[in-house]
């Protein structure tokens, strides 16, 4: 269980943390952390995201880059304005859909992707980019149906995914893996679909094998992303993000979490400080809209949160 204190200071949070701490760690009714939701819209960081979306539907202009941008980006400066993440971040933190109808329209009438100039819901080649645009497009309620059957198509032989495989890459990736799993988890939650489930399964059974960090081809670690704890999660693979994946989609298979993956739970049973705190473990570069969190070396309150409630689901199964 929280720690009381630690449980009051999570709760001293923009409603978009809150409301899932109410929720998930706290057990308040639903009429409590259903009130707390709705304040995304109006206040604090939902509120802010929502402020600097264009007429057009998009923010800063562009589907996955702002339109200002002319070159490509290294990964630390990658910017994060953009439709794609902007999306995904309202999502994750639990906007109502409601909040911008409309939207789905208007994007599909306006937005294209910066790969070959594709219409924006029918997504481009980046197993990354077309996992956050299924998922926020049910979310939406947009016509995804290509791309969800996009997912089992590019499925690699080894069992997940790899954004390269437009190179001829034929070995997947856990970068590529964890994000394609997530957001395939989302879209059957969010529509009830579960013709894309068995993809699923298949990409975290490439994960699980390895037992979340290590390569098959050598047993040693794939890099030392994979002990980072850190939020946001954007793009990387890391600690945190698969053990949050892998408890998440146990509950939502109603299953025990696979013990394979219990390595890296005691990882990040252990990251946890005297205080019963996480801290937070890098910074990721690049333009936001707003600052989601704290430097790294400090306590970190959605870090905090997704790590407890993570043990929680691990501990409680076993229990």
């Amino acid at each position: 269980m929280t720690d009381d204190a630690v449980l009051e200071w999570l709760l001293d949070s923009d409603p978009m943390l809150r409301w899932q701490v109410q929720r998930d760690l706290a057990g308040e009714p639903e009429r409590v952390w259903a009130a707390t939701r709705a304040e995304i819209a109006e206040r604090g960081e939902g509120a802010a995201l929502l402020s600097h979306q264009d007429p057009d539907g998009q923010w800063a202009g562009g589907a996955f880059f702002p339109a200002t941008m002319t070159e490509h980006p290294t990964p630390d400066d990658q910017p994060f304005t953009a439709t794609t993440w902007t999306l995904t971040t309202l999502r994750e933190g639990g906007l109502d859909a409601g909040a911008l109808a409309g939207t789905a329209e208007k994007l599909r009438e306006n937005a294209r992707w910066e790969y070959d100039d594709l219409p924006y819901w029918d997504g481009e080649v980046d197993v990354c980019i077309n996992a956050m645009t299924l998922a926020s497009g049910a979310w939406l309620g947009a016509d995804v149906s290509d791309l969800a059957a996009w997912f089992p198509a590019h499925l690699l032989a080894d069992g997940g995914w790899n954004c390269e495989w437009v190179e001829g890459s034929e070995r997947s990736s856990f970068h590529s893996t964890i994000n394609a799993a997530r957001g395939i988890l989302a879209y059957e939650r969010l529509t009830g679909d579960a013709s894309l489930r068995a993809a699923r399964h298949s990409g975290e059974q490439y994960l699980l094998e390895r037992r979340l960090r290590y390569r098959a081809s050598t047993g040693e670690p794939v890099g030392p992303w994979a002990d980072l704890i850190v939020w946001p999660y954007r793009a990387p693979f890391s600690l945190l993000k698969a053990v949050d994946h892998v408890t998440d989609a146990a509950v939502h298979d109603g299953v025990a979490p696979d013990e394979r993956a219990g390595e890296a739970v005691e990882r990040l049973r252990a990251a946890r400080g005297a205080d019963g705190r996480w801290r937070q473990g890098a910074r990721l570069g690049g333009a936001t809209w707003v600052r989601h969190d704290v430097d790294p070396g400090e306590p970190s309150k959605w870090v905090t949160f997704f790590a407890q409630r993570a043990l929680e689901r691990w501990d409680g199964a076993r229990r």
